[in-house]
């Protein structure tokens, strides 16, 4: 098992390693440039076209904008958004904030790209719905079926890793430490209550997220905001150490052990890049499921997941962390403290206890979210592999790993679902570099009608 334990690390550490981080930054920062900094100039827009219900019933498609957003923000926003931040502080220091930002920063027109390519090749299944994603931009716009195959198989596997078995077991490890309650019956209870909304499709996942989103975001800015007004004095120094410690190396302090540069870069730009999704092809899939006729307005609420889950989400914690002073404290073991450790020390140095009591729920909530969220993304990958029959037995193997993933110890479940999420991210970035003109010709249309219309 070590052996292979070894073997596994080496190969995450490749797929993860810096030939992916740059192609999917550099990915993001081509499409700044071809569409004009989009995702500044019409973020205001965005923000609009996803929170500002409007007329839908004449649009194609199985769900509403919000619905579709908050179905991929359910997926995004997870374990990555706590756990992950704290580890690329505990590894990077205050300095891998900065890189975390610029993920989110160029992951927005990445996100932008790929949900606006999903719905325009989507397709409508035997069953009346939507279907889209990479696997049909690929196949219809690339004309590259094989490739398309390949990204859907890597989605079916990291659907039961990524978002399932881990995302699982956070929940059981979580109620566990904070309230003693078993995994058998965490695994069972929340077996039962993800097969119940995975069953009704599309539609019940979107009714779901639509008020299970909002309420676990809410909640986790209202206590990650009172922890940043009790040390809004040391607020304005901690800027100055993320943007000094960005660009230089960090040395040891407290408990924490120091920094080379590269090392700060590399953790910034990994946790930004796996708690966002910007480029894994991940989103789309949701996205292609929208009420619209215009795969823009689509592309454009997608964008904003991206905002909320970086620029947002991950910065309230990043800053939690760092105002508190919780990253150069020391465990029990005399190490400096890491994972969610280090988060639920960050908000107990506010609240106490009450302070881990949040932290936990929040990190349930958000893990939950993610599992239902990649339901999603594995049924319509499994679909597009094997067709409508196969979703119901997808459903119901699904949920078995659910049980599963709560009881059992998965270390290398974690490094798996690593490797196969960063896998997805190589077709779909191929075809998002190969379909740039189609994005950028959509764009321009739609900017020139909108201009032609004011």
């Amino acid at each position: 098992m070590t052996d292979l334990t070894t073997i596994l690390n080496a190969i995450c550490s490749f797929v993860w390693g810096w030939p992916l981080m740059v192609l999917l930054i550099g990915t993001g920062v081509l499409f700044t440039f071809l569409l004009r900094g989009l995702q500044f100039t019409l973020l205001p827009h965005a923000l609009y076209l996803a929170f500002i219900k409007r007329k839908e019933a004449s649009d194609d498609g199985d769900i509403s904008h919000f619905q579709a957003l908050m179905t991929a923000l359910a997926a995004t926003v997870g374990t990555g958004n706590i756990v992950g931040v704290a580890t690329a502080i505990a590894i990077g220091g205050p300095g891998a904030m900065f890189w975390l930002w610029l993920t989110g920063l160029v992951g927005m027109v990445t996100k932008y790209s790929e949900a606006l390519l999903a719905v325009k090749y989507r397709v409508t299944t035997a069953d009346g719905k939507k279907a889209g994603g990479p696997m049909y931009y690929i196949e219809r716009g690339m004309k590259q079926k094989w490739l398309a195959i390949l990204f859907a198989c890597f989605t079916v596997v990291a659907s039961f890793g990524i978002g399932n078995m881990t995302q699982a077991n956070a929940v059981a490890e979580a109620l566990k430490n904070t309230y003693n309650i078993d995994p058998n019956m965490t695994g069972i209870v929340l077996t039962l209550s993800s097969g119940l909304v995975l069953l009704f499709g599309i539609k019940g996942i979107g009714r779901f997220t639509s008020v299970l989103v909002p309420f676990m975001i809410i909640f986790y800015l209202v206590i990650s905001l009172g922890v940043l007004i009790c040390n809004a004095s040391a607020i304005p120094a901690v800027f100055s150490l993320i943007m000094k410690y960005a660009f230089t190396p960090i040395a040891a302090t407290g408990g924490f052990a120091g920094a080379m540069l590269s090392q700060t870069i590399r953790m910034g730009l990994a946790r930004g890049l796996f708690s966002n999704e910007s480029g894994l092809g991940s989103a789309p899939i949701a996205a292609a499921a929208a009420k619209t006729n215009c795969p823009v307005t689509q592309a454009l609420v997608s964008m904003t997941q991206t905002f909320i889950d970086t620029i947002i989400v991950c910065s309230l914690t990043g800053l939690v962390i760092l105002t508190s002073g919780a990253w150069t404290q020391t465990g029990p073991d005399g190490a400096g403290l890491s994972g969610a450790l280090l988060s639920s020390t960050a908000f107990s140095a506010t609240y106490g206890s009450w302070g881990a009591q949040g932290s936990s729920l929040a990190l349930i909530l958000f893990a939950w979210s993610t599992l239902i969220g990649w339901g999603y993304y594995g049924e319509k990958a499994l679909q597009y592999l094997a067709g409508d029959k196969s979703i119901p037995f997808y459903r119901g193997v699904f949920v078995l790993f659910v049980y599963i993933g709560s009881v059992m110890e998965l270390k290398t479940a974690w490094t798996l679902s690593d490797i196969f999420n960063g896998l997805m991210a190589i077709p779909n970035l191929i075809a998002l570099l190969c379909l740039s003109p189609i994005v950028v010709s959509e764009t321009k249309a739609y900017i020139a009608r909108r201009k032609a219309a004011a």
